[in-house]
Formats: structure tokens, sequence, C-alpha cells
């Protein structure tokens, strides 16, 4: 559900009170008790336009303080023992990916991605960047031997890239959710 539902939501809810009052008292009132009904009604309405701008302000603050940190994170190097380790375990005898040719470049991805799917939900956003950059040297060993990988094989590959992709970007949804609720 979308965050400014619940903000229209009371917004619209609060106009239609507004309309409904000023119509039923419309007709057994006086103009000047009318125009009282709407000033409250306005003053309801610019409340309400001000809790909803404060709130904005807020998830923006916030979502700037997220993006602050994830480009702090983005600009540290990955440790080359760790990333070693990391492609170790992700790509398994795969793990040279210097090595991979035209015919094992295909299993390579398909183990990456099955190490992916299983480890993802422990996953800090530091251990995305070192899965990010395994991905990012199979896909440069991939446009080395490229012209010779079989049609069905690079399909396979560019789904695989794009499942890859879809749960990186969850991830980060998901942790920019998170810094966004309310604390």
């Amino acid at each position: 559900m979308n965050s400014l539902t619940p903000r229209f939501s009371l917004f619209a809810t609060g106009l239609l009170v507004g309309s409904a009052t000023f119509l039923l008292t419309a007709c057994d009132s006086t103009p000047r008790e009318r125009q009282e009904v709407v000033r409250n009604e306005a003053r309801k309405l610019d409340t309400l336009a001000d809790r909803a701008g404060d709130k904005l302000k807020t998830a923006g603050r916030r979502a700037a303080r997220y993006d602050s940190a994830a480009r702090v994170r983005a600009r540290q190097p990955l440790d080359a023992a760790a990333s070693a380790t990391f492609t170790q375990e992700l790509l398994g005898t795969y793990s040279n990916i210097d090595g991979l040719t035209a015919e094992t470049i295909d299993p390579a991805y398909t183990q990456f991605m099955r190490q992916v799917r299983e480890r993802r939900h422990q996953w800090t956003q530091r251990d995305w960047d070192y899965a990010t950059a395994v991905y990012r040297r199979l896909n440069a060993r991939l446009r080395d031997v490229r012209l010779d990988v079989r049609a069905r094989n690079e399909v396979h590959i560019r789904a695989l890239q794009t499942e890859f992709l879809g749960l990186e970007n969850g991830r980060d949804v998901k942790d920019l959710r998170e810094a966004m609720k309310d604390k």
C-alpha cells in the first residue's frame, strides 16, 4: 500500500464530512453561521495538510540519511580476502572467473544464483556489495566469451542476471522502507 494513501484517505474523509456538514446546515442556517462552518472545516483541512506536510518532510529526511549511508558504504573498498572468500562461497568450483569458458559460464551463473537464493535472507548490505562484485566479474567474463556461448545458454544467463538484479533491488527497497518507518 502506498504511504500516501492513508493521508489522502484522511483528507478525502475530511472533505466529505465538511461538505456534508455544509449542505446539512445550509437549509436551516444564516449566512453568518454557514461562514463559520466553512471556516471551521477549512481550519481542519489546513491542519490535516500541515500534518501530511510534516510527515513528508520526515520521510524525506529519512530517505536522505539512508541514501547518504549507502553512498558512504559504496565508497569503502571491498576487502580482497573477503571478496575471494565470497567468490569461493558463491561459485564453488567455478570460482576462477578468469578461467571460465563458453561452456562453463552458464553453470557458473547457475551456481551463483543458487547460492544467492539460499543466502540472501541472512545478508547485510555489505554482503550484497560483495555479491554484486562477483556478479560484475561474471558479467565481464561473459562479455569476453559471449561470441562462443550457445544462444539457449545466453538466454538462460540473461534470465539469471535479471533475477539477481530483482533480488538486489528488492533488498534495497526493503532497507529503504525500514529506514523510512516511523520510529
